[in-house]
């Protein structure tokens, strides 16, 4: 495993910028990989490791620096749960853990640099030093992953009845006898919504400055 500097200096480089959620992802990352037994995640481990994310925010970018799983590998799963959590699964031992930011650390990280006005630069710096188990609660936990979520399955590719888009792993559902992708099967689930064909319309953001979770 690369020292925790190394780590952050290229967890720095695949995000755009370092800050206290990146230090939490690494230093998340290097204790679930040091609890399986994971030296080398993106060496001669990089196939033992899959992870589950539970937030889409600053630490998801660290911790696939660290573990090497990316969400086009399969390797990494995305649970959309709001939570500076992660599971690292073994997938040859069969061993996970759960390991979780702990939120009495942002007040250990003022008591710790009081003197330290802006509270990214004051966690940044106290994330750095605290130990594990204060930054840290870890839980061993069961994850079953079926055979089709392994990273390399190759499964049938379809169409969909409706759309005629194809879908992959299984992602379908079946009504009144048609294979329907997820989109058209639940039209209330989309995240977009389909317009008239010609037509437009503007582009719905609600800022334009973007922000790390520490600011």
């Amino acid at each position: 495993m690369d020292s925790l500097e190394t780590l952050l200096v290229l967890a720095e480089i695949a995000h755009g910028h370092l800050c206290a959620g990146q230090i939490l992802g690494v230093r998340m990352a290097m204790l679930g990989c040091e609890r399986l037994g994971i030296d080398e995640p993106r060496g001669k481990d990089r196939k033992r490791l899959v992870t589950y994310i539970e937030i889409d925010r600053c630490a998801t970018d660290a911790i696939g620096v660290v573990t090497g799983c990316r969400l086009g590998k399969r390797a990494l799963k995305f649970r959309d749960w709001g939570k500076m959590a992660a599971t690292f699964i073994d997938v040859q031992s069969g061993q996970a853990i759960r390991i979780a930011a702990r939120e009495s650390s942002k007040a250990k990280a003022r008591e710790m640099y009081p003197e330290i006005e802006n509270k990214n630069l004051q966690q940044m710096r106290a994330y750095r030093e605290m130990p594990d188990e204060d930054l840290f609660a870890e839980e061993w936990v069961e994850v079953h992953i079926a055979p089709k979520e392994f990273p390399g399955y190759k499964g049938e590719r379809i169409a969909c009845d409706q759309c005629g888009e194809g879908i992959n792993y299984d992602r379908f559902a079946r009504r009144d006898g048609r294979i329907l992708c997820l989109a058209c099967a639940n039209p209330e689930a989309r995240y977009y919504r389909p317009l008239m064909k010609g037509s437009t319309a503007p582009v719905q953001v609600a800022s334009t400055e973007s922000k790390c979770e520490c600011s």
